[in-house]
């Protein structure tokens, strides 16, 4: 390495420290300040996240049987469980109500990481992310789903398709709704595109599942395109 680019490199660390400096990041859950090792969440928050650690299952986890008699899903995987007033929350408030999609692609890739030990999603063809009404994309300014899914098909180098499913009908918030009134809520709310065609195994992606109905709707649609095609589920956190 000759003395030009070590000068170069030399910059670019100066100019790297002093925007942490002027500039610092803070934690999505407890707003400290994150040291320069740290991204989107300060080590003591992270440890204090529970992670489902479903990717070392043998047998069907509660997230697999959540969707038995429902319809066919050929893996279904979240990375944590949600706790009110904890880390999990502070975490998804800020991934779906604070203009931070980066929070969602730093998680992204730690959920890829889990990805990548499990056999069932070795063929995977594209991720796709529960799609907003456009509505309510243009409030929110971006989808946080999408996010999620980013940083899953950057790390593993797997197409991000947004563009299969559309969300046709813009429902009501599902919060405070029971199962029942979620999945009424949310019937024929997606349609599917022919170019779904184009795949053989696709991965759902969400930020929080509850009841799974929103999910539940999109594979519906998409089997009504492609009846044959295998339908995997990730999220965030569980509910």
């Amino acid at each position: 390495m000759n003395s030009l680019t070590n000068v170069v490199l030399n910059r670019f660390s100066f100019l790297g420290d002093l925007t942490h400096l002027v500039f610092p990041e803070t934690c999505v859950s407890c707003s400290n300040e994150l040291s320069k090792e740290e991204k989107s969440i300060c080590s003591i928050c992270q440890s204090e996240l529970i992670e489902t650690n479903f990717h070392l299952a043998k047998e069907a986890t509660v997230m697999d049987q959540l969707f038995w008699g429902r319809f066919e899903v050929c893996k279904a995987y979240s990375y944590l469980f949600f706790e009110k007033e904890k880390s999990s929350q502070h975490v998804l408030f800020s991934l779906k109500y604070r203009d931070n999609p980066a929070i969602g692609e730093y998680f992204g890739k730690e959920i890829a990481k889990r990805l990548l030990v499990m056999s069932e999603f070795t063929d995977v063809d594209a991720f796709i992310p529960a799609p907003l009404h456009p509505k309510k994309a243009f409030l929110r300014g971006y989808n946080q789903s999408e996010a999620l899914a980013k940083g899953m098909s950057d790390a593993l180098n797997i197409r991000l398709d947004t563009n299969s499913i559309i969300r046709a009908k813009h429902g009501s918030t599902q919060t405070k709704k029971n199962r029942f009134q979620r999945w009424d809520n949310v019937q024929s709310t997606f349609k599917t595109k022919k170019s779904i065609l184009h795949y053989n195994h696709v991965v759902l992606v969400d930020d929080v599942i509850t009841t799974g109905s929103t999910l539940e709707s999109i594979a519906q649609s998409i089997r009504e395109v492609h009846p044959k095609i295998k339908i995997s589920i990730v999220t965030l956190a569980m509910s």
